[in-house]
């Protein structure tokens, strides 16, 4: 560790609040004020970003240059000026998708139709998106293959939508530096939206490995919202108190990588060892080693323990250094799906439900129909756990999901004029049919590889 960059000794009794907001495009659109108003925070973070979602945020910018962003976060902005122009919050969000610059830009807007654009510095994070440097990265040796299958990207390049990689908590770190109070990423890691306010404020250095593993396992317990606070918890979940006032969490650290996740008072949800640890194994993979571009950290050097009420201290950890790579999230357009669904009451619901899968099947045959896949799901009897939960025989009542996959569109848009018509000519006792045929919706697969750090540069700019 550089001795110049460990923390300051006036830092051990302080303590950096970084309250979640978001856990992904689509969460609760009142949790952002709802943290900056019930209680201290220092920063906020929200998390907008999924695989699927760089693609759809890639779609639109397709159709509109100024698109390619969370627009949700800027109705969250607009909620949230006042703490952050008045009391000091700041905010780290990576709903920049994949045209971070344009998200800024509206952020801007919005602070000056509310009084507070001389108050509000955005730092833009920009390098994550590889996408037109992709015949260039190839050229260069770069195979970018699937970490999964192995084949080369050459192999669906024609097909590639967005490209994105993984970057670190490094230009966070740098614009809070520069003095931004509200920064806006493309593709970070979501582990880093809450790492890099720790880093800025404690010092850490870049090969301090136990802090900086301390700042990732934070990250990873706030980065989706509300789970780790009582929500989607399976530990006494019918005791888990007024989830309607569900609390987001909140990290309390101190500059030796512990930390205290708990939650405002007066809100619902619950903080307990439970919960902090079924969002712990959340999207865990090996336990020896949850690899990030800051660092690996260690998942077995974790130690939890009650801290009072809705207060979990989490200490311990260690980690080590990273990978020489990035992990890039890249998105092609796979041909064409459509999925429908009837349901079938009782009695002989599954019976019922079988039959229409067939008599179904065999017309698509009849027709000469080819598709890469038809799968069916029988939604209420087995497809949850499927062989364990025995032949669904008993079920009151089945929904009958059938869908299709294939490159041939016209293939699929007859599919979906095939399932309507077993309302009245197929098994009895259909319900819960409504809102006409299924619609064909363009597939989008997930390709994810490896790429040399040096070939990713990272930029920051200060926007006011």
């Amino acid at each position: 560790m550089s001795e110049s960059n460990r923390s300051a000794p006036d830092d051990a009794a302080r303590v950096v609040r970084v309250a979640s907001g978001q856990g992904f495009w689509g969460d609760w659109l009142e949790a952002p004020r709802r943290q900056v108003e019930g209680g201290q925070v220092d920063y906020l973070m929200l998390d907008y970003l999924a695989e699927v979602t760089m693609s759809i945020l890639q779609k639109q910018k397709e159709r509109d240059p100024r698109m390619g962003y969370a627009r949700d976060f800027i109705g969250a902005m607009e909620s949230i000026f006042p703490a952050v122009a008045d009391r000091g919050v700041k905010v780290i969000a990576n709903a920049g998708g994949v045209n971070p610059a344009a998200c800024a830009d509206a952020v801007l807007e919005a602070a000056s139709k509310n009084g507070v654009r001389g108050r509000i510095r955005v730092g833009v994070v920009s390098g994550d998106d590889v996408l037109d440097r992709l015949d260039e990265l190839m050229a260069a040796g770069h195979l970018l293959a699937n970490m999964d299958t192995g084949a080369p990207l050459s192999t669906i390049r024609d097909r590639v939508l967005s490209a994105n990689a993984y970057i670190g908590s490094t230009p966070i770190v740098e614009a809070l530096q520069q003095g931004a109070n509200v920064v806006v990423t493309g593709r970070s890691t979501d582990t880093a939206l809450t790492m890099a306010p720790l880093r800025h404020e404690f010092g850490w250095a870049a090969d301090d490995w136990d802090r900086l593993a301390a700042g990732i396992i934070a990250g990873h317990i706030l980065e989706c919202g509300a789970q780790s606070s009582g929500g989607n918890c399976l530990y006494d979940w019918r005791n888990i108190p007024d989830l309607a006032n569900v609390g987001y969490p909140i990290a309390e650290a101190r500059s030796d990588g512990t930390f205290v996740i708990t939650k405002h008072p007066g809100t619902g949800g619950r903080v307990s060892v439970p919960s902090v640890t079924e969002q712990l194994v959340y999207e865990m993979g090996d336990p020896n080693a949850y690899i990030t571009p800051d660092v690996v950290a260690d998942f077995t050097s974790i130690r939890v323990a009650p801290d009072g009420e809705n207060r979990v201290r989490v200490h311990g950890i260690t980690g080590g250094p990273p990978t020489p790579f990035l992990k890039v999230s890249i998105a092609y357009r796979a041909g064409y799906k459509a999925v429908g669904s009837l349901v079938y009451s009782w009695p002989d619901a599954m019976e019922k439900a079988q039959l229409a899968d067939r008599v179904l099947r065999e017309r698509l045959d009849n027709l000469g129909l080819k598709f890469d896949q038809i799968l069916t799901e029988f939604v209420g009897a087995t497809s949850t756990h499927g062989a364990l939960a025995g032949d669904g025989r008993d079920a009151p009542e089945v929904q009958f999901r059938i869908g299709v996959r294939g490159e041939d569109r016209a293939a699929v848009e007859r599919f979906t004029r095939e399932i309507v018509p077993l309302v009245l000519n197929g098994p009895p006792s259909v319900t819960g049919f409504a809102g006409g045929r299924p619609k064909v919706e363009e597939i989008v697969a997930y390709w994810p590889a490896l790429l040399d750090k040096r070939a990713v540069s990272t930029a920051v700019r200060i926007l006011e």
